[in-house]
């Protein structure tokens, strides 16, 4: 028995339908089309994401890009001026922020200093008014979880920044929320401490296994802790991805340039089928389609990282080498990083790795330059 083209089509929106509904109850959280103004100024821009139970997913971008309002959007502190949000399948319009299954931990921490720290863990139980809650249990059950068991008693006055965030981050879990959000909680942290506790947060994560939404301006705390990371500018979402693909594969030059350290250098199509590109620097080489970002005209960007680099003392008679001269040395412990220069104004910036039988190279010196052009991006200029 045939099917005829309009039964043909009608089973196919009814699938493309349900398709639809499938994605969508594999969400956790829906950012659908979502503007934020404040007077004249958009912080969000029409914005659409989409964060799934369990992950670790993180808002990037530098200072009044809009992150920190998308995320208190989230929470329910502003309300969209356009635009929907959804939190298991259910839409949060008008739903108040005690009443979403959200939960979030500041950047002062917003610990009670007339508190201890059972109390200040325990305030959030305060307005389930439920008998039935055993609350020295969860408090204790939640201070195990952040590493603090035995500081029931201990004043608030009497701990550590890395041990506030810590009762901030148990207050928080107490109530079992679904989503956790984070506004840059580990910015008030020295160095050593804040790795640190990136490694606990995101052992944490896994641990209760609920859907962690960080915001961070730091792109190595991005790409450390979370499976998805969106790159924001200006309110928008530049790009979305992978740590490793924001990376590698960056969208565009201010994505490429925001993410790590960045060596662009001026370039033009020489031949379009084969995407050959010529430069003063690299001279002439072929790019990679996967490699290609934006609408490349005749004049394009080239852009590669500084590890992808290295320095060479005696080179080959292979005219793949580039000759340089070092202007620059800064010494980092695992890396020193050179800033050459390659004539004509032309300067390049390498990563290399230190080790104890590796050649020194010092300012004024003459060297060459070998570039991984595998690694080499083109962006539109």
């Amino acid at each position: 028995m045939s099917i005829s083209e309009e039964e043909r089509q009608k089973h196919k929106i009814q699938y493309s339908k349900f398709q639809r509904k499938f994605i969508q109850m594999s969400k956790l959280v829906q950012v659908e089309n979502v503007y934020k103004s404040f007077g004249d100024v958009n912080a969000v821009n029409g914005v659409s994401v989409a964060i799934e139970e369990g992950q670790f997913y993180s808002l990037l971008g530098p200072s009044g890009c809009g992150k920190t309002t998308l995320l208190r959007l989230i929470a329910g502190f502003e309300q969209p001026t356009s635009g929907q949000i959804f939190i298991d399948n259910s839409s949060m319009e008008g739903i108040e922020p005690n009443f979403r299954p959200t939960n979030m931990v500041f950047q002062n921490y917003a610990i009670f200093p007339h508190l201890n720290v059972e109390e200040n863990v325990a305030y959030g139980l305060r307005s389930k008014r439920d008998p039935s809650l055993n609350q020295n249990k969860l408090v204790d059950e939640a201070l195990e979880l952040v590493g603090l068991s035995g500081f029931n008693k201990r004043s608030s006055n009497a701990l550590s920044g890395g041990q506030k965030q810590r009762v901030a981050l148990a207050r928080a879990l107490i109530l079992k929320p679904k989503v956790l959000l984070l506004d840059e909680p580990l910015s008030a942290l020295d160095k050593k401490l804040r790795e640190q506790m990136q490694s606990e947060l995101r052992h944490l994560q896994r641990a209760v296994g609920i859907t962690f939404i960080l915001v961070t301006h730091d792109q190595e705390e991005a790409l450390t802790m979370s499976d998805k990371v969106a790159v924001m500018f200006d309110g928008k979402v530049a790009q979305e991805a992978s740590p490793k693909e924001l990376y590698e594969f960056p969208t565009s030059k201010e994505v490429a340039s925001f993410i790590g350290e960045m060596n662009f250098v001026n370039g033009n199509v020489v031949e379009n089928k084969s995407f050959t590109v010529r430069s003063e620097i690299f001279g002439e080489i072929a790019i990679d389609k996967s490699r290609i970002f934006g609408n490349a005209s005749n004049k394009i960007i080239l852009g590669i990282r500084p590890e992808k680099i290295s320095i060479i003392r005696k080179p080959s008679r292979s005219k793949a080498f580039i000759s340089a001269t070092i202007i620059d040395v800064s010494y980092f412990g695992e890396t020193t990083c050179y800033k050459v220069s390659c004539g004509s104004n032309e300067t390049l910036t390498i990563s290399s790795q230190n080790s104890v039988d590796q050649i020194n190279y010092s300012l004024g010196e003459k060297i060459y330059l070998k570039a991984d052009t595998n690694n080499i991006m083109a962006f539109s200029n």
